[in-house]
């Protein structure tokens, strides 16, 4: 089944007079605030930990996951390893090989198996957390509750399954060492052994299948995330509330004449992020610290812009995740930026097919129903366009390319793409790598080694996708 996430009519969201009332539709109060967890239990040979895993579906998130892990995917302001965090226990992760250098620098509460000292070789974690997880709230309810179904932690292997995929596996039955010694290359045996066994449990976890569904879950779940950043945030004096339903973080500058529209639902804008003059904002959005949206700009309904991005012009129901510019007059709707792209002053992207029928994407594996009316692009990280660039309705764009004129068809990762002028042209990893320099440059971060060689990597990754264009590529 796609579409996973349908989008549904969104309840008002109130202001802190009965925001209150609004989260206790959401969570409990014993649940925002947890009871911690036992990390060791005497009685049995577990660790009370989770083991967030990658397996081999996560291909079929491309481009998305080409430079990113599958936790660092945001929906609704949160990512699935900021979420897990606020479960207080001890993470490790299991990735695909190229992105391990950036998983060890990156994502220090997500060690590697390897970096545990276990006390006996029969020590085993108490949760196998699926990396495609979807990062909303209902989702870490379901978590916590999975965690606190069992008073004995040595009692049988639980396990949840979402569309016949494993979710998670509360108890499984390896040890630390045995899913060491698997890594991402074994664990799809491993799993491969419990697919036959049914669910038994009622709790139910969401992951992510395929791309269009991360824009789904975005729309369908901001509400409920942001309820929760707005709890925690006023536990904890990070947020003022403005006015009604308008959340603001230290540092945060709203220019003048600035229209927030929150009858659909809350606004909150991060710690020195700033807003200018004369821009419309209609919630629910999601303003990352950092973030610029520059004047004259509308951002409205379910927009979750992810810190150090810049913001111009008109975007809709998307996400934008970090160091991503978007800052010229053009249209941007129903879609997924990854991080390091740059549009063109008026790049627009279509989201509505002329018939206002529902969007089929296609991607490698073949033709997918969406069931989604409004679909706009889809685009991996590094990826440009230059100015006047347009995009058709539910295009899928690859890692590291450049865009020029009309995208009609879907783009492979590493490509100058012209189609307008019949070129396709080969883009060598090691302009990306210049291009990356100068990029960081810009922003004042340090390009590493491991951000040089996942270019690199991608750029072998993807060699299938151009390689399905045939002569129509030059070199």
């Amino acid at each position: 089944m796609t579409g996973v996430f349908p989008a549904q009519p969104r309840q008002k969201l109130l202001s802190t007079v009965y925001i209150l009332p609004l989260l206790a539709q959401h969570v409990s109060a014993s649940f925002l605030w947890p009871k911690p967890f036992p990390l060791n239990t005497p009685a049995c040979s577990t660790l009370m930990s989770i083991v967030v895993f990658e397996d081999p579906q996560c291909e079929l998130l491309q481009p998305i996951t080409y430079a990113r892990l599958a936790c660092a995917i945001h929906c609704g302001s949160y990512r699935l390893v900021d979420l897990l965090v606020t479960l207080g226990l001890p993470m490790h992760g299991i990735v695909r090989p190229h992105l391990q250098a950036i998983q060890r620098i990156d994502f220090p509460e997500l060690q590697p198996l390897e970096n545990i000292a276990p006390q006996n070789p029969t020590t085993r974690p108490r949760l196998l957390l699926n990396a495609r997880t979807a990062p909303t709230h209902s989702n870490l309810r379901a978590i916590s509750a999975l965690l606190h179904s069992l008073d004995d932690p040595s009692q049988k292997t639980i396990l949840v399954k979402d569309r016949d995929n494993i979710a998670a596996i509360l108890n499984p039955p390896w040890t630390f060492a045995e899913l060491a010694s698997a890594g991402f290359g074994g664990l799809e045996h491993l799993l491969a052994s419990l697919e036959d066994q049914q669910e038994n449990t009622s709790i139910a976890i969401t992951t992510l299948a395929v791309p269009h569904e991360v824009i789904a879950c975005n729309m369908a779940c901001i509400e409920e995330n942001l309820a929760l950043r707005i709890e925690r945030g006023l536990a904890d004096n990070s947020f003022e509330q403005r006015t009604d339903g308008l959340f603001v973080a230290p540092g945060a500058a709203i220019g003048d004449y600035v229209v927030t529209d929150t009858r659909k639902g809350p606004i909150i804008i991060d710690c020195n992020a700033q807003i200018g003059a004369y821009t419309l904002l209609r919630g629910p959005i999601y303003v990352g610290p950092k973030s610029k949206i520059l004047e004259h700009s509308a951002i409205k309904d379910a927009v979750t812009l992810s810190h150090t991005t810049k913001i111009g012009g008109e975007v809709e129901a998307s996400i934008v995740e970090p160091y991503t510019n978007k800052q010229h007059h053009g249209f941007l709707g129903h879609s997924y930026l990854g991080s390091w792209i740059n549009l063109g002053a008026g790049t627009c992207n279509s989201d509505l097919k002329n018939t206002y029928g529902p969007v089929n994407m296609e991607y490698s594996f073949g033709k997918v129903p969406t069931n989604m009316q409004f679909l706009g692009c889809i685009m991996g990280d590094y990826s440009k366009t230059a100015i006047n660039t347009g995009i058709f309705t539910g295009k899928v764009i690859g890692v590291c390319s450049m865009m020029y004129g009309f995208v009609t068809s879907n783009v492979p990762s590493f490509v100058n793409y012209a189609r307008l002028f019949g070129q396709i042209a080969n883009l060598p990893p090691e302009v990306m790598v210049s291009t990356q320099q100068r990029m960081f440059a810009r922003r004042d971060v340090q390009q590493r080694g491991c951000d040089i060689q996942l270019i690199y990597d991608m750029y072998r990754l993807t060699q299938s996708e151009r390689e399905r264009q045939g002569d129509a590529l030059t070199y």
